[in-house]
């Protein structure tokens, strides 16, 4: 590198070298007035031509003074200076103390569905930013390695970084090369030199499903590739992307759905514009799923969507109801009124005691109904086929009916079997809700769910909307027993709280009843966060997890559920439970 420790770089002093590009060396230094600052010094004789504009000027350092956002590394300075009888441009930004996100996944591991939602809200917020400049600009080279985690901040502090790819969205096109981007975080249209703000949507999906997945969607090794490399990687994706089988915890059929339409071939099928991401992250639009491909003839397209409903049953093991902290009073009612019934058929029948088809799981979002359900199934020891409405709905003539046949023929075959579907609201809506399609699927679920205990399948529904269910859904015979999964009890939000901070460095002596006390009414999700806020205001004192600082987190972090959501699910509650709502409440509605 040009400059060392303690040398001038205009009137900026080094205090320590960041690392050598192919363009460009970064440094950390400290300004006149001794407040440390990043610095980007760019070689003229290196960079490529779409780099400078039409008046000489380095694109990177014009886009730079226009960036002026929360998720943004705010402008400082900028200049040019000579070295060795050659031309150099500088940028000097804050500095944000911190570590990448690709740092932090090395560092951590895992990344919970929670808090890739806040990382890819707080990058398409940055987005949205530059996109809606009177000259939008395109960022160009969204992936993990250019997102700051601030360390003195939560995940809705980080910093979209790097800006060397980015362009103002009226300059001329350009092939990237693809020994400087990854290519395949590069939208499809990239590659042929067209750079649209719908290009960055496209990056953020492959970002949300690498943190999601730990791999990329679409991946060939290009280093053993002769011919055309470009060919390879756009043949690779006229290829559906997969959707692992993977559980993950409160991963939903929407956040899927988004991840899915970002990834899509056709720019006109993506987003268009970041706010509508934010917006369908936030469930404030519905998603559904879509296909990714290009180019598919359309019956080629019927016979793909007739495959893809296809399940696989299969038997899960793992510890059962061992694994749920709390909820026992829950656990016993569902073995007494449920789990012995399975098990033990004859005795039941000898007492006439009708074996139950199935039940519901209903509660407010967060609280883990799949969680629990998996862990029913563990507990049980039954087959398993996990579903959602995606993978049942068709927009074809009669595909919805055939595919929730074959869903319960393959259940029967491999019985007994457990069928779990998420999001049942979404399939078995009110008819009176329903359009024709949906209808017929309605009618052909609640025709298959007749006497299914006699075949040995058993059928559990969750949704965090149980008011808009089609009645006969929950009638004697079919989703009859329904159980109310909500906020964590105490000894939960106890067993939480040790879960997350176990692997970490924390002090001996914490008292988890009483940060259980405190933490009233919230969801894991929000111990997840008290902790990473703790973990990282530990980092920053070079200390370990005190009870103080889990108590400051606690203060900052909020219940995502509030109280008068949790009211209405309490007045939905008493509802299923038959209970008599007395005519002054206000009316149910979210």
């Amino acid at each position: 590198m040009l400059y060392e420790k303690k040398d001038n770089i205009g009137s900026y002093t080094v205090i320590f070298q960041h690392k050598e590009g192919s363009y460009a060396e970064t440094y950390r230094v400290k300004d006149a007035k001794g407040k440390t600052r990043f610095l980007k010094l760019i070689n003229y004789a290196k960079v490529n031509r779409h780099q400078i504009d039409d008046s000489g000027r380095v694109v990177e350092v014009e886009i730079s003074k226009r960036l002026n956002h929360h998720n943004l590394c705010s402008y400082i300075d900028s200049g040019n200076i000579m070295v060795n009888g050659g031309q150099q441009a500088y940028i000097v930004t804050e500095f944000v103390s911190g570590e990448t996100l690709a740092q932090r996944i090395i560092r951590d591991g895992d990344i919970s569905v929670y808090d890739i939602k806040k990382i890819a809200k707080a990058v398409l917020s940055a987005l949205d930013s530059i996109h809606n400049q009177e000259n939008p600009i395109v960022h160009g080279e969204v992936t993990i390695q250019n997102i700051m985690l601030n360390l003195v901040g939560g995940l809705e502090d980080l910093k979209l970084i790097d800006f060397g790819h980015a362009r103002f969205l009226n300059q001329s096109p350009y092939k990237p090369d693809l020994n400087e981007l990854n290519p395949f975080y590069l939208a499809p249209e990239r590659f042929s030199g067209v750079c649209q703000i719908q290009s960055d949507i496209y990056s953020v999906g492959v970002m949300i499903y690498h943190l999601l997945y730990g791999e990329l969607p679409w991946f060939i090794d290009i280093s053993r590739i002769k011919e055309d490399k470009v060919e390879r990687i756009l043949a690779e994706r006229e290829k559906p992307v997969k959707i692992p089988t993977t559980d993950i915890f409160e991963l939903d059929e929407q956040f899927l759905n988004c991840i899915v339409k970002a990834l899509s071939y056709a720019v006109e099928a993506r987003f268009q514009s970041a706010k509508e991401f934010i917006q369908a992250i936030d469930g404030e639009i519905k998603v559904e799923r879509q296909d990714t491909c290009r180019k598919v003839k359309s019956d080629e397209v019927k016979k793909e969507d007739t495959e893809n409903q296809q399940t696989l049953s299969r038997k899960v093991k793992g510890p059962g109801f061992s694994a749920i902290a709390g909820m026992d009073e829950l656990k016993q009612q569902m073995t007494e009124e449920v789990i012995e019934p399975l098990h033990n058929p004859e005795e039941y029948h000898k007492y006439g005691v009708t074996i139950p088809n199935g039940i519901l799981l209903y509660g407010p979002p967060g609280c883990g109904k799949t969680f629990f359900a998996k862990h029913f199934a563990e507990e049980v020891g039954f087959n398993f086929m996990q579903v959602t409405p995606a993978t049942l709905k068709s927009k074809w003539i009669n595909a919805t009916q055939e595919n929730i046949a074959a869903m319960f023929q393959e259940a029967e075959e491999n019985a007994p079997t457990i069928i779990f579907i998420d999001e049942l609201d979404d399939l078995l809506k009110d008819r009176a809700l329903a359009d024709d399609k949906g209808m017929s699927g309605i009618n052909e679920f609640l025709a298959q769910m007749d006497r299914t205990g006699e075949k040995g399948i058993f059928i559990i529904g969750a949704t965090n909307k149980p008011d808009v269910l089609d009645a006969a859904v929950l009638r004697a015979g079919r989703l009859e027993k329904k159980y109310y999964i909500g906020v964590p009890d105490k000894a939960a939000r106890e067993a939480l709280f040790k879960l997350y901070i176990e692997k970490r460095p924390y002090d001996f002596g914490l008292d988890y009843a009483k940060l259980a006390d405190l933490t009233r009414n919230y969801v894991s999700a929000d111990i997840q966060l008290i902790v990473n806020d703790a973990s990282r205001a530990a980092l920053k004192a070079h200390s370990k997890i005190t009870m103080e600082l889990l108590q400051n987190a606690i203060s900052r972090v909020k219940q995502s559920i509030s109280d008068n959501d949790l009211k209405k699910y309490e007045r939905i509650r008493a509802i299923m439970n038959g209970e008599k709502i007395t005519s002054n409440h206000p009316k149910i509605g979210f």
